[in-house]
């Protein structure tokens, strides 16, 4: 898609769009039923202080959306047609743990670079430039290139530059944390952050307890660090079960607790904030290390549940990792960690790595997190990409076969499909490969086969008319194969 200079276009969405956001929130969750009858345009108006015609907008919005119908001298309704989307089911793993052993899940989802893939709902890695405001990117890039030019022939600080150190430091008051810039270091990626957590904490053999389901590239990596799982169920609204993580600690050998408590992937779970405490106080008797993925928290723009758990952290068992490549510049590939109490471990095996990153690409990206633009353009894309969301979430239910569920995130990149029972989400890829549709099958988010009947969508690529088409037909693959289960 061609690049947009996003500093011609509104901070966040239009007013009536957010306003409308809010009431389409209400209509899927329930709270207005079909066939009941909205706020007036007035008192909508009042209540969201905005004028009459603002109000109309919004309203149209809904209407366009499908999500309402106008009656003359009545007012408008929520659509007849509509009905509460259900979400997927909370399905219980294996009670042991067990070996990660299957072919790459990386390479399984990246089958587009072998095969005429037009819509590509797999991943999560960005690739929409229009999410993102190139200019400043490359301005900051080129203004740290041309005062930092002398560090590209010479070796820089295996810990990272303090001017980044202090400014993730910085954002990281925005997720209730209170770190020193000194203890942060820097990584070539998110993932790389995670690593050197597990190898800091873990031996060959170790068990390690994660969500379920829980992000590929996470199985990829214990896999390869020759780690066993066990895999803790997670609700699509409040994430990570304490209740079976506490089982799991008295029954199994966790060596480390690996979580996404903000905005999980695929399911796009938010702990609340009294359970991301409790987590905290829960494993402090085993001395268990947590390692908590925050990459996608500042997508919660302006919500307090970006807080991290590592904000309730008093003793340093909680190691943070993060990253800026889903919500400021993907290209820069850059991520950090603030390990607490094996800081020290952390910093030693980066070195032993010999892992140090770019000083011009820090610069770069210190001085794009110090911007005051910063918090008003994770409003911006948190508004874009819930408005995707919801209006992919109304193909999947008007399209997929019934009895399909979907998750409903609060912002995010990804949905999570639940199929009918008996269906085969690898079967569905394949047939869907051949007419140039990608996403992510359920086998991938496991170690097990237990989401054969799952997949996951992402929209973090373009959005337009041929992204919307390509959903609705693999719906209508999706439909075709549910028919065969029911004939065979």
């Amino acid at each position: 898609m061609n690049s947009l200079n996003l500093s011609s276009l509104p901070v966040v969405q239009p007013r009536y769009v957010q306003m409308a956001a809010r009431m389409a929130d209400l209509i899927e969750s329930g709270a207005f039923q079909p066939g009941q009858r909205l706020p007036s345009v007035r008192d909508a108006a009042a209540q969201e202080g905005v004028s009459i015609s603002t109000a109309m907008q919004a309203f149209r919005w809904l209407e366009d959306k499908g999500l309402a119908q106008a009656k003359p001298k009545a007012g408008y309704f929520v659509s007849k047609l509509r009905k509460r989307i259900d979400l997927p089911t909370v399905g219980q793993p294996p009670a042991h743990s067990v070996p990660v052993e299957r072919q790459s899940r990386t390479d399984v989802i990246r089958l587009d670079g072998a095969q005429a893939i037009r819509v590509n709902l797999g991943g999560t890695c960005p690739r929409d430039s229009m999410l993102f405001d190139e200019d400043r990117v490359r301005v900051a890039v080129s203004r740290a290139t041309r005062v930092y030019r002398r560090t590209l022939v010479s070796y820089t600080n295996e810990a990272g530059t303090p001017a980044l150190q202090n400014a993730v430091a910085q954002r990281a008051l925005h997720l209730g944390c209170s770190l020193r810039g000194e203890d942060v270091v820097i990584t070539s990626s998110c993932i790389h952050a995670v690593s050197l957590c597990l190898m800091a904490v873990t031996r060959p053999g170790d068990v390690v307890a994660l969500e379920s389901p829980t992000f590929f590239g996470f199985l990829d990596l214990l896999e390869a660090l020759n780690l066993r799982v066990v895999e803790i169920p997670s609700h699509p609204r409040t994430g990570l079960s304490l209740p079976a993580l506490q089982l799991a600690l008295d029954t199994q050998p966790i060596k480390a607790v690996l979580a996404v408590p903000t905005l999980s992937n695929p399911l796009g779970a938010i702990m609340p904030l009294a359970d991301k405490k409790a987590l905290v106080r829960m494993l402090a008797p085993y001395q268990i290390p947590l390692i908590e993925d925050v990459v996608f928290n500042d997508l919660l723009a302006s919500d307090e549940r970006r807080k991290a758990v590592k904000s309730f952290d008093r003793d340093g068992s909680v190691m943070v990792c993060g990253s800026f490549s889903k919500t400021l510049a993907p290209g820069i590939r850059l991520g950090w960690v603030e390990a607490g109490r094996w800081k020290d471990r952390v910093a030693a095996l980066q070195r032993v790595q010999g892992a140090a990153t770019n000083e011009v690409l820090e610069q770069a990206l210190a001085d794009l997190l110090t911007q005051t633009a910063y918090e008003s353009q994770m409003r911006r894309l948190s508004a874009t990409m819930k408005s995707r969301l919801h209006e992919a979430r109304r193909l999947v239910s008007g399209h997929f076969p019934k009895g399909t569920r979907v998750s409903d995130p609060a912002a995010g990149y990804t949905l999570w499909v639940e199929l009918p029972q008996g269906m085969n989400s690898m079967r569905l890829f394949e047939r869907a490969a051949c007419e140039g549709i990608a996403f992510g099958p359920g086998q991938l988010f496991s170690a097990t086969d237990r989401y054969a009947h799952c997949l996951r969508l992402s929209f973090s690529g373009a959005w337009g008319e041929l992204e919307k088409t390509g959903l609705i037909r693999l719906g209508q693959l999706a439909q075709a194969l549910w028919q065969e289960a029911a004939k065979g």
